[in-house]
């Protein structure tokens, strides 16, 4: 397709994330009008929302691992972040006049940690482009003539455009603005979509009254975890956790989030193993508990003896049985594999990201819907999942920059070369 000479191609993108403001400087950047629309009263809310304990940007971690953590769609996520790879998108963030540093967990932070400041200068750029961002307009669908419809504050409105990109995000956490109302209305024109399941999300453990009163909100740390998938593979993952009210949460969980959910899908619950003293062996811990402990409490001999104190402690009370402090060998054996029965994810607008979306075999390699001509898609709302430190901050921005040059290739555009490759 091409364009009437004398006239800039004008593009409509739905979503003010990440992916689509992404999208919204590739696409201004090659002299095309951008209007972008916005459900909510300011753009970035999710974004800010994942900055305030610190903006981890994306991982400088080799490439390798780095794109094995995008799991089952790690083919065709490669060479979307091959071409906006972390390094890549630091040196974007630094042309910004924001300066970024490698944490001592391999995670990407802007030099403040914070998220407002990025933002803000991005925005400041991409007005001088010439984008029109249009707050409060929620995209409705379309219409019957084809035109996309919007909700605004004068009232109901329609519009035309030469192209449209859809950055609508998941279904996690409605109340920033991804709600996932956008699945029925692509559903309804054909386009495959998966449906949206929690991801980077806790689990219910159904936990007693007693533990839950006293443990709630507790950190779990210097554990690793242990999980044998449906298919038979075995997860390990070294880190912390929190105990909530209803179960578990925190980065390590967030981590195994994918194969426990899959799990619990298909078995009806899935048993995560912890290793509550990682730096001892077994045989050194069945020594430890063992030991004599004269008048001494169980509680005091395994804290003095293997350092098991506090939550951890209270996690081995509730997941074993009384009969299991009788037998050192039992004991030892929990100590360091202490089964977790997890029962159910939680609901999905808790979760900071969501499974599930447009299928990418929909679209066609510039993130085009076969179905759908004109219009693509990027970030969250497609189907791919990444776990938190950065990776998926990184696929959100890749997918919308892939998404911009799809749709340049498909108006006959050339793409702007990129400075910050």
């Amino acid at each position: 397709m091409t364009e009437a000479a004398g006239r800039r191609p004008r593009v409509a993108i739905i979503g003010g994330g990440p992916a689509g403001l992404m999208a919204a400087e590739v696409l201004s950047q090659a002299d095309v009008a951008v209007d972008l629309f916005e459900a909510m009263p300011s753009v970035g809310r999710k974004f800010l929302m994942a900055g305030k304990g610190g903006m981890n940007i994306t991982h400088s971690e080799p490439r390798e691992p780095f794109l094995g953590r995008y799991g089952a769609r790690r083919d065709v996520m490669t060479p979307i972040i091959d071409a906006f790879a972390p390094e890549a998108l630091r040196a974007w963030i630094h042309q910004l006049g924001v300066d970024t540093f490698v944490g001592s967990s391999g995670r990407v932070f802007p030099t403040d940690m914070k998220a407002a400041p990025l933002l803000r200068a991005w925005l400041h750029r991409l007005r001088e482009q010439g984008v029109r961002i249009h707050v409060r307009h929620r995209w409705t669908g379309w219409g019957a003539d084809g035109a996309l419809s919007l909700s605004t504050p004068e009232g109901d409105t329609s519009l035309r455009a030469d192209a449209v990109v859809l950055a609508l995000g998941g279904g996690s956490w409605a109340r920033l603005g991804s709600d996932g109302a956008w699945v029925p209305w692509l559903r309804a024109r054909g386009v495959d979509v998966a449906s949206l399941v929690p991801a980077n999300c806790g689990f219910e453990a159904g936990w007693s009254e007693h533990f839950r009163e006293r443990f709630a909100g507790e950190p779990v740390k210097a554990v690793v975890a242990h999980f044998r998938d449906v298919s038979g593979r075995e997860w390990q993952r070294q880190g912390e956790f929190v105990v909530s009210a209803t179960g578990l949460e925190g980065s390590l969980i967030y981590a195994l989030s994918a194969p426990l959910r899959d799990a619990i899908a298909q078995l009806g619950s899935a048993t995560l193993h912890l290793d509550l003293a990682p730096g001892k062996t077994l045989e050194r811990v069945r020594a430890e508990v063992a030991h004599p402990r004269g008048s001494r409490s169980m509680a005091s001999h395994l804290q003095s003896r293997v350092g098991i104190a506090g939550v951890k402690g209270g996690l081995l009370r509730e997941c074993t049985s009384r009969d299991t402090y009788d037998d050192a060998d039992a004991l030892a054996a929990a100590i360091k594999a202490l089964p977790v029965r997890l029962l159910a994810p939680r609901p999905i607008d808790e979760t900071i990201s969501s499974a599930g979306g447009v299928r990418f075999e929909a679209m066609t390699r510039g993130l085009m819907l076969e179905a759908l001509p004109g219009v693509f898609c990027a970030g969250e709302m497609l189907d791919w999942e990444a776990p938190t430190g950065g990776y998926l901050l990184t696929g959100c921005f890749a997918t919308g920059r892939a998404a911009a040059r799809g749709v340049l290739a498909w108006l006959g555009l050339q793409a702007v070369a990129d400075t910050a490759s």
